[in-house]
C-alpha cells in the first residue's frame, strides 16, 4: 500500500531532510575543512578550491584527485584525476538506482538536476525514510542541498587555518561519520538477504584494499554486494 502513495515535494519535506543531517555534521563540517587545508597545501588558490569543492561535490573523491594533483597541470594529470574521480565516484550508479522507486516518481526535469546533492549519507537516510512510508522527496532535496552549503562553507576555516585540522584522527573526529553510517544503515537490515549481501560486499572490498590498495574496493564491494543481493530471496 506504501507504494502506491502519490510522491510529493513540500518546503516542511526540505527541512525535516535538513535537520536529519545534523547528527553527522561534525563529520561533514571536519572532513570539508581538511579539505581546504589539503588543496591550500597543493598550491590551489581560494577560487580553485572554491570550485573544485562545490562544483564537483564529490566528498572521498576530491581528496583522491588532489592526491594525484600536482603544478603544472598536464593533460596526463588531467586524465589521471579524472580516471581516479571516475572509480570512487563509480558507486552513484548503483546508489541512484536504489532510489529510483521514489525518484522515478518524479518529473526528469527536477529528478536529474536533483541527483548533483545525492551523497552517502542523505542516500542513506532517504532510504530509510522511504522504507518508513515517507514519499515527499523534500526529504532527500533538502538534506542534500543543506549539506552542499555546510560542505562548501566548511572549506574556508580549513583552508585559512589548516593546521588546525590537518589530522583529525588527533581529536577522534575520523570515527565520526563511520559512527553515523552504522546507526543509519542498522535500521535497514531485515534478515538473511541484508547480512548476506552486506557481508559479501564488507569481504570483497576488504580483499581488493589488502590486494591492489587504492580505492577500487569501494566500486567493488558496492558491486559484489547488489549482485548477491540481486540473486537471494529474503
Amino acid at each position: 500500500m506504501q507504494r502506491s502513495q502519490p510522491v510529493t515535494l513540500t518546503m516542511a519535506g526540505c527541512l525535516r531532510g535538513a535537520s536529519l543531517c545534523l547528527p553527522g555534521l561534525p563529520g561533514v563540517i571536519v572532513f570539508g575543512m581538511v579539505f581546504g587545508t589539503v588543496a591550500a597545501q597543493k598550491g590551489l588558490t581560494l577560487l580553485e578550491t572554491a570550485l573544485i569543492n562545490s562544483v564537483v561535490f564529490a566528498g572521498a573523491s576530491q581528496f583522491v584527485a588532489m592526491e594525484v594533483y600536482s603544478d603544472p597541470v598536464t593533460w596526463g594529470i588531467l586524465i589521471a584525476m579524472a580516471g581516479v574521480t571516475t572509480a570512487v565516484n563509480m558507486r552513484m550508479l548503483l546508489i541512484g538506482a536504489s532510489l529510483r522507486p521514489w525518484l522515478g516518481q518524479v518529473p526528469a526535469g527536477l529528478t536529474y538536476p536533483s541527483l548533483f546533492f545525492l551523497t552517502d549519507l542523505n542516500w542513506l537516510l532517504a532510504l530509510r525514510e522511504y522504507d518508513k512510508g515517507e514519499r515527499d522527496w523534500g526529504l532527500y532535496l533538502g538534506s542534500g542541498v543543506f549539506l552542499w552549503i555546510v560542505w562548501s562553507l566548511a572549506m574556508l576555516p580549513g583552508y585559512f587555518f589548516g593546521s588546525l585540522v590537518s589530522d583529525p584522527k588527533v581529536w577522534g573526529l575520523d570515527v565520526v561519520m563511520p559512527a553515523f553510517f552504522i546507526a543509519l544503515i542498522m535500521p535497514l537490515w531485515k534478515g538473511r538477504r541484508q547480512t548476506v549481501s552486506w557481508g559479501v560486499a564488507g569481504l570483497v572490498a576488504l580483499a581488493t584494499w589488502y590486494l591492489f590498495g587504492g580505492y577500487w574496493s569501494i566500486l567493488t564491494g558496492g558491486l559484489a554486494g547488489a549482485l548477491a543481493g540481486a540473486y537471494l530471496d529474503d
